[in-house]
Protein backbone atom coordinates (compact mmCIF):
# COMPACT_ATOMS: atom_id res chain seq x y z
CA UNK A 1 0.00 0.00 0.00
CA UNK A 2 1.40 3.38 -1.03
CA UNK A 3 1.21 6.15 1.53
CA UNK A 4 0.41 9.60 0.24
CA UNK A 5 1.72 12.61 2.13
CA UNK A 6 -0.99 14.52 3.91
CA UNK A 7 -1.29 18.25 3.58
CA UNK A 8 -0.05 19.95 6.74
CA UNK A 9 -2.51 22.11 8.70
CA UNK A 10 -2.87 25.63 7.30
CA UNK A 11 -1.45 28.77 8.91
CA UNK A 12 -2.89 32.29 8.83
CA UNK A 13 -1.26 34.90 6.63
CA UNK A 14 0.02 36.78 9.67
CA UNK A 15 2.14 33.75 10.68
CA UNK A 16 4.41 34.25 7.66
CA UNK A 17 4.96 38.00 8.01
CA UNK A 18 8.61 39.02 8.31
CA UNK A 19 10.33 42.41 8.32
CA UNK A 20 14.04 42.98 7.76
CA UNK A 21 15.63 46.40 8.18
CA UNK A 22 19.02 47.85 7.40
CA UNK A 23 20.79 51.15 6.86
CA UNK A 24 22.21 51.52 3.36
CA UNK A 25 25.91 52.41 3.21
CA UNK A 26 28.47 53.58 0.66
CA UNK A 27 29.25 49.91 -0.10
CA UNK A 28 25.73 49.56 -1.56
CA UNK A 29 26.00 52.44 -4.06
CA UNK A 30 26.08 52.15 -7.86
CA UNK A 31 27.82 54.51 -10.29
CA UNK A 32 24.86 56.91 -10.15
CA UNK A 33 25.17 57.49 -6.40
CA UNK A 34 22.07 55.54 -5.41
CA UNK A 35 21.75 52.07 -3.94
CA UNK A 36 22.34 49.38 -6.55
CA UNK A 37 19.22 47.51 -7.65
CA UNK A 38 21.01 44.21 -7.09
CA UNK A 39 21.52 45.08 -3.42
CA UNK A 40 17.78 45.65 -3.08
CA UNK A 41 17.03 42.45 -5.01
CA UNK A 42 19.12 40.41 -2.57
CA UNK A 43 17.41 42.14 0.35
CA UNK A 44 14.02 41.29 -1.18
CA UNK A 45 15.05 37.65 -1.71
CA UNK A 46 16.33 37.40 1.88
CA UNK A 47 13.10 38.64 3.46
CA UNK A 48 10.92 36.60 1.08
CA UNK A 49 12.96 33.48 1.86
CA UNK A 50 12.48 34.03 5.58
CA UNK A 51 8.71 34.37 5.13
CA UNK A 52 8.56 31.26 2.92
CA UNK A 53 10.63 29.18 5.37
CA UNK A 54 8.54 30.34 8.33
CA UNK A 55 5.28 29.55 6.58
CA UNK A 56 6.35 26.20 5.17
CA UNK A 57 8.07 25.07 8.36
CA UNK A 58 11.37 24.29 6.68
CA UNK A 59 13.67 24.96 3.77
CA UNK A 60 12.21 26.89 0.85
CA UNK A 61 14.15 27.93 -2.25
CA UNK A 62 13.56 30.73 -4.74
CA UNK A 63 11.98 29.34 -7.91
CA UNK A 64 11.38 32.65 -9.67
CA UNK A 65 11.02 36.34 -9.22
CA UNK A 66 7.71 37.05 -10.85
CA UNK A 67 8.02 40.80 -10.74
CA UNK A 68 10.08 43.50 -9.07
CA UNK A 69 9.33 47.17 -9.48
CA UNK A 70 11.66 49.92 -8.29
CA UNK A 71 9.56 53.03 -7.78
CA UNK A 72 11.96 55.42 -6.01
CA UNK A 73 15.74 55.53 -5.60
CA UNK A 74 17.32 54.54 -2.29
CA UNK A 75 20.20 56.63 -1.00
CA UNK A 76 23.11 56.08 1.35
CA UNK A 77 21.94 56.52 4.93
CA UNK A 78 18.33 55.55 4.27
CA UNK A 79 16.86 53.09 6.77
CA UNK A 80 15.20 50.50 4.55
CA UNK A 81 12.51 48.06 5.70
CA UNK A 82 11.43 45.04 3.64
CA UNK A 83 8.05 43.54 4.63
CA UNK A 84 7.13 40.08 3.30
CA UNK A 85 4.23 37.66 3.59
CA UNK A 86 3.03 34.52 1.88
CA UNK A 87 0.13 35.52 -0.38
CA UNK A 88 -0.76 32.15 -1.89
CA UNK A 89 0.17 28.48 -1.63
CA UNK A 90 -0.10 25.52 -3.95
CA UNK A 91 1.00 21.96 -3.21
CA UNK A 92 4.73 22.66 -3.03
CA UNK A 93 5.00 26.32 -4.07
CA UNK A 94 4.22 29.67 -2.48
CA UNK A 95 3.98 33.23 -3.72
CA UNK A 96 5.58 35.76 -1.39
CA UNK A 97 4.80 39.47 -1.71
CA UNK A 98 7.38 42.03 -0.61
CA UNK A 99 7.03 45.76 0.00
CA UNK A 100 10.19 47.83 0.54
CA UNK A 101 10.02 51.23 2.20
CA UNK A 102 12.72 53.75 3.05
CA UNK A 103 13.00 56.25 5.85
CA UNK A 104 15.11 59.07 4.46
CA UNK A 105 18.08 59.80 6.71
CA UNK A 106 17.85 63.53 6.08
CA UNK A 107 14.10 63.82 6.69
CA UNK A 108 13.34 61.23 9.37
CA UNK A 109 10.13 62.96 10.42
CA UNK A 110 8.60 62.54 6.94
CA UNK A 111 6.51 59.52 6.05
CA UNK A 112 8.48 56.51 4.77
CA UNK A 113 8.62 56.19 0.97
CA UNK A 114 7.68 53.01 -0.89
CA UNK A 115 10.75 52.22 -3.00
CA UNK A 116 10.03 48.75 -4.39
CA UNK A 117 7.51 45.92 -4.57
CA UNK A 118 8.09 42.34 -5.65
CA UNK A 119 6.45 38.94 -6.04
CA UNK A 120 8.57 35.82 -5.73
CA UNK A 121 7.76 32.12 -6.02
CA UNK A 122 9.34 29.69 -3.57
CA UNK A 123 9.24 25.91 -3.43
CA UNK A 124 9.44 23.97 -0.19
CA UNK A 125 12.18 21.33 -0.40
CA UNK A 126 13.18 18.37 1.76
CA UNK A 127 16.73 17.51 2.90
CA UNK A 128 17.44 15.87 -0.47
CA UNK A 129 16.32 18.96 -2.40
CA UNK A 130 13.09 17.41 -3.70
CA UNK A 131 9.87 19.45 -3.59
CA UNK A 132 7.77 18.84 -0.48
CA UNK A 133 4.20 19.70 0.48
CA UNK A 134 3.69 23.10 2.05
CA UNK A 135 0.86 24.04 4.37
CA UNK A 136 -1.99 26.13 2.97
CA UNK A 137 -2.06 29.84 3.73
CA UNK A 138 -5.28 31.02 5.35
CA UNK A 139 -6.12 34.64 4.43
CA UNK A 140 -7.39 36.57 7.45
CA UNK A 141 -8.50 39.96 6.09
CA UNK A 142 -10.08 41.40 2.97
CA UNK A 143 -6.58 42.63 1.99
CA UNK A 144 -5.21 39.07 2.39
CA UNK A 145 -8.06 37.73 0.23
CA UNK A 146 -7.27 40.33 -2.47
CA UNK A 147 -3.59 39.34 -2.41
CA UNK A 148 -4.52 35.63 -2.64
CA UNK A 149 -6.78 36.17 -5.65
CA UNK A 150 -4.23 38.39 -7.44
CA UNK A 151 -1.54 35.76 -6.77
CA UNK A 152 -3.76 33.18 -8.51
CA UNK A 153 -3.97 35.52 -11.53
CA UNK A 154 -0.17 35.87 -11.63
CA UNK A 155 0.19 32.08 -11.38
CA UNK A 156 -2.25 31.52 -14.25
CA UNK A 157 -0.27 34.02 -16.37
CA UNK A 158 3.05 32.27 -15.56
CA UNK A 159 1.61 28.89 -16.54
CA UNK A 160 -0.01 30.24 -19.73
CA UNK A 161 3.25 31.92 -20.74
CA UNK A 162 5.18 28.68 -20.15
CA UNK A 163 2.68 26.69 -22.25
CA UNK A 164 2.77 29.27 -25.07
CA UNK A 165 6.57 29.25 -25.20
CA UNK A 166 6.68 25.44 -25.17
CA UNK A 167 4.11 25.28 -27.96
CA UNK A 168 6.07 27.81 -30.00
CA UNK A 169 9.30 25.83 -29.58
CA UNK A 170 7.57 22.61 -30.58
CA UNK A 171 6.25 24.09 -33.82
Amino acid sequence: MTEHPTTPAGKPTSYSRVTLSRIMTAVDVNLYGTVHGGVLMKFVDDVAGAAAARHSGGTAVTASIDEIVFSEPVRVGDLVHAHAQVNWTGNTSMEVGVKVIAERWDSAEDEPVRVATAYLVFVGVDVGGAPRMVRPVLPETAEDERRYKEAEIRRAHRLAKRRAIQAHRAS
